[in-house]
């Protein structure tokens, strides 16, 4: 099968980089020297199991989707409206669409824009970019996606390539999950440039973790969100099984890239205004990692 890659960063990379080893025809777009090295040297892949050169195509231009027939959309969720606008002149008729972003509403706001089905997905892995053409894995790796008429195909088109995958009725709800451990770890890592477990050990974390998981859920619960699971066992969980990762937020920081705080805390923040929930704790957050990114942009850093 053919699969393009929208956003050929860490995640897009470690997914498309598993397919490829499974004998799809993967396309990477990203960026002009990640598309170099992957072009001229295949995909490094740094995982736990196995350590390689993945050979596959690469493109800088977003008509690299052109005749696929499953496309990741990996971009940042303040990317999604550009992606789509780049895409749509080159998808084909029968290509499939899965959302592979952190916040709740890409595939919805894809959707909207594409005038087509996109599947969500919520992804659960720790990876990093470590150079050009050059991903590492620390940990996890599996998926939930929504349902749809091409679900089972996909959960199987994953598990064939190693990637555990599970369809799941209530994928609002496990955004939602998602979005919650994002928004106990993500800016806190980036402030701190602390890993996942170092952050749980800290002095008045966990309170603090706990008053951003409730502020969460309270708005969830005004959405009429169903959230599954233990919330909180799921927040301590992360620090065991991802221990040494840092947050996307963290990295972006680190490189004086914008991050997608906006679409996490920041996404908290305004649906509780909207619904007249405080959440004083994710504003806290959310104002914090502004101002460190308005810090970096203003020094020229």
């Amino acid at each position: 099968m053919k699969i393009a890659v929208m956003g050929a960063g860490a995640v897009g990379c470690y997914y498309g980089g598993m397919l490829a080893r499974a004998g799809h025809e993967v396309v990477l777009i990203g960026r002009p020297q990640h598309v170099e090295a992957v072009c001229r040297d295949g995909l490094f892949m740094d995982t736990k199991s196995f350590q390689e050169h993945v050979p596959m195509q690469a493109s800088a231009d977003a008509s690299g989707v052109q005749g696929a027939q499953l496309v990741l959309c990996c971009v940042k969720s303040t990317d999604t409206g550009n992606a789509a606008a780049d895409m749509a002149p080159h998808l084909g008729p029968d290509a499939n669409i899965l959302s592979l972003q952190n916040g709740v509403d890409n595939a919805e706001r894809l959707q909207a824009l594409l005038r087509r089905e996109v599947v969500p997905a919520v992804v659960y892995v720790a990876t990093e970019m470590t150079g050009p053409g050059r991903v590492k894995h620390h940990g996890r790796g599996e998926l939930v996606i929504g349902p749809s008429a091409a679900s089972h195909e996909m959960a199987k088109l994953f598990a064939d390539a190693g990637v555990p995958v599970q369809i799941s009725d209530n994928v609002v709800g496990e955004l939602w999950a998602k979005l919650i451990l994002n928004c106990a770890y993500n800016a806190l890592s980036a402030i701190t440039q602390l890993p996942y477990a170092r952050l749980l050990q800290s002095e008045g974390v966990q309170d603090m973790m706990r008053d951003v998981v409730q502020e969460c859920l309270a708005v969830a619960q005004g959405e009429g969100v169903t959230v599954p699971g233990d919330t909180w066992e799921a927040v301590l969980r992360i620090a065991s099984t991802m221990p040494n990762q840092l947050s996307s937020t963290a990295q972006d920081l680190a490189r004086n890239k914008p991050s997608e705080i906006d679409h996490i805390n920041g996404y908290v923040l305004h649906k509780g205004e909207a619904l007249g929930i405080s959440t004083p704790a994710n504003r806290v957050l959310h104002t914090v990692v502004k101002l460190l990114e308005s810090r970096s942009q203003k020094t020229g850093q």
